[in-house]
């Protein structure tokens, strides 16, 4: 009688524990933040971790962090929520409002309905230190967006402390940002504003950069660039009537067209060397290249004797 009473006991245990088994969790679906910073604000969207999950069934639960096993916040207790999408979020704060070390914690969530308790496998990592930029480099510092991909953009080099995204800030704007978190990258500027080719000019450039939590880097000093097409050395020529002259031509393109007085013709960037109109009086040097044109005012006189 005593084996059979033992195997009928063995039976139930087991019985219980495949029943246990085959019981759905009271919850489903979970979603935590892996890494945030409680201090980030106001650089970052959110200085909270998000805690998402499912309800089977309507409840009321509680939900706290742990550390190790020990409660270090309570942020719900006994709140009734319907069957569904449950949505908390966590300051990173203990109950007396301290800002907790950095570290990683675990959601747990009791439910009161059937009584049961469930530590959330994924931590959510408290993360406060913000990323180091180091050796940032940029270049070239003359450039001109005209899309003839000769010098049409800025390329900023840099490495990080730790895997970061970057930002790039024109004139205070962010203009740029990479897509993923890496401790080496470049962020390039086309000079482009709305889709267009910014005017020629001084601009300045500064970079940024955040970790996954949101902590930010502080901006590096401002960088000088200049956006130039087609520029000349001289706005005022004077000179003889027939006489030879030259200006300075700076741009990136192949070649550039010049007119003068009627007559007109190519050349490449560099020393531009012309013959003056051979009547007197004020006439308009016009360079061009690339759809973007400088202009010089030529004042012609007549040849001293």
């Amino acid at each position: 009688m005593l084996v059979v009473a033992l195997l009928a006991a063995t039976a139930a245990a087991f019985a219980l524990t495949q029943g246990l088994k085959l019981q759905k969790s009271p919850i489903f679906g979970t979603d935590v933040q892996p890494v945030f910073s409680p201090v980030c604000a106001p650089q970052c969207e959110s200085e909270t971790g998000l805690i998402e999950f499912k309800l089977r069934k309507s409840s009321r639960i509680d939900v706290s962090i742990v550390d190790g096993g020990e409660v270090v916040r309570t942020i719900e207790r006994g709140r009734s929520f319907p069957k569904g999408p449950v949505s908390i979020e966590w300051d990173g704060r203990d109950d007396a409002g301290r800002v907790l070390p950095e570290g990683e914690y675990r959601p747990r969530i009791h439910v009161h309905r059937g009584r049961q308790t469930i530590t959330l496998p994924n931590p959510i990592r408290i993360d406060v230190t913000p990323p180091v930029l180091q050796d940032v480099t940029l270049q070239p510092r003359v450039f001109s967006p005209d899309g003839d991909r000769r010098s049409d953009k800025v390329t900023v080099r840099y490495r990080l402390s730790e895997p970061g995204r970057g930002m790039l800030f024109v004139n205070g704007k962010r203009r740029a940002y990479t897509r993923f978190p890496r401790t080496e990258e470049t962020i390039v500027w086309n000079g482009k504003s709305g889709g267009r080719p910014v005017r020629a000019g001084a601009y300045s450039l500064q970079l940024v950069a955040h970790d996954p939590a949101g902590n930010r880097t502080d901006r590096t000093s401002a960088i000088p660039v200049t956006v130039r097409y087609v520029a000349l050395g001289r706005s005022r020529i004077a000179v003889a009537s027939g006489a030879p002259f030259a200006v300075r031509v700076s741009s990136d393109a192949r070649r550039v067209r010049w007119t003068l007085g009627g007559r007109s013709g190519f050349a490449r960037p560099g020393t531009l060397r012309l013959l003056a109109p051979l009547q007197k009086g004020q006439f308009t040097l016009t360079v061009s290249a690339n759809g973007h044109t400088a202009r010089a005012a030529v004042f012609v006189r007549e040849p001293l004797r």
